[in-house]
């Protein structure tokens, strides 16, 4: 018996990524008769609605929403609402996915009985670019993004606290609520959370190998590190929950590059201290480059890969103390962001 599954993919400005995602969907094995897609665009610029409505008149299934509130919190949630589906699952125009995606993922989650199931990130670059290629690096290295391991990658299923995108139950959100719209970034991470503080079961399945595209410039990445970092705060202060000690790292050191001088400046008994610390995040950074160099074969990325390290750490740093101090100095229960859109 095959469920009914709602997809739900929020898009904006996709015109290179739609059509492919479109044919991905088509090329799965699960029963069209049994899918509905709803493409949620927020108000594109460029030809996405054109395509999308192309596939739409050859395949019926697939529908175009139009998002005016633009963000992805409200493309779920909109989705969600007008779903037929049993099972609702969200994906991402910037993705390829296994033949076997949707069918695989609806088979564990009703099998492990949980909540939620995703597979893990092979994250690839945007083109061959050797600054590509970095950013690709940082965006799945330890060094770049913590412990995460859905972007690492497990051998076994394990329970986790996030997956990307994720396929639920649709009687999920009838029990713990939609997608809160006050995070434009990060909606994803505080749902997770409700679901485990509603005793719920979060699993990440290896044999799920989605292919990740990262952006491919370096402003991209530092929009996509500030934005993310910034709302961290305002999900803690909504579960009610401290951060981890990852989440402080990056923050903590942009404060230590910032504040140091100013402490040697007053302090210069300190200089020596501060240049160690300096002197510990350049070893990591050293070692993890050139480590990843020689795996690839790609001698040139020692020439970027560092600086993007750097950029990635600061720009989540910079975003994480933006968000302390809109969301818990100044008590703020919605933010701004810097964004293209």
């Amino acid at each position: 018996m095959h469920p009914c599954v709602t997809v739900i993919v929020p898009s904006f400005n996709e015109e290179k990524h739609i059509a492919s995602l479109l044919d991905n969907l088509l090329q799965q094995d699960y029963p069209m008769d049994r899918m509905e897609v709803f493409i949620v665009d927020g108000m594109s610029r460029d030809r996405t609605q054109e395509i999308i409505r192309d596939y739409q008149i050859r395949y019926p299934f697939i529908q175009l929403l139009l998002n005016e509130k633009r963000f992805v919190p409200f493309a779920l949630n909109q989705g969600i609402r007008k779903s037929q589906g049993e099972v609702i699952i969200r994906m991402d125009a910037h993705s390829e996915y296994p033949s076997n995606y949707i069918s695989t993922l609806v088979n564990y989650l009703f099998e492990l009985k949980a909540d939620n199931v995703g597979g893990i990130w092979l994250t690839r670059p945007g083109n061959d670019s050797v600054k590509a290629n970095s950013i690709a690096i940082a965006q799945s290295s330890a060094f770049g993004v913590g412990n995460s391991h859905f972007r690492l990658g497990i051998h076994e299923i394990r329970k986790v606290d996030t997956v990307p995108y994720g396929c639920f139950k649709k009687s999920l959100f009838d029990r713990i609520g939609m997608f809160d719209e006050e995070l434009l970034r990060n909606q994803d991470d505080e749902f997770n959370a409700r679901i485990i503080e509603n005793g719920g079961s979060i699993y990440l399945i290896p044999d799920v190998a989605i292919t990740y595209y990262a952006r491919s410039d370096v402003s991209s990445l530092i929009r996509m590190f500030y934005q993310y970092a910034f709302f961290k705060p305002l999900v803690n202060r909504k579960l009610k929950m401290p951060a981890t000690i990852r989440q402080f790292i990056p923050p903590l050191f942009v404060l230590f590059l910032l504040l140091g001088w100013t402490v040697v400046f007053f302090l210069p008994s300190f200089l020596p201290l501060y240049l160690a610390g300096v002197g510990i995040y350049l070893l990591f950074n050293i070692i993890y480059t050139v480590k990843s160099a020689w795996n690839r074969g790609k001698g040139l990325l020692v020439f970027f890969l560092p600086w993007i390290f750097f950029i990635q750490h600061v720009a989540y740093g910079i975003g994480y103390l933006n968000g302390l101090i809109n969301f818990v100095l100044l008590k703020r229960s919605k933010g701004t962001i810097v964004s293209s859109r």
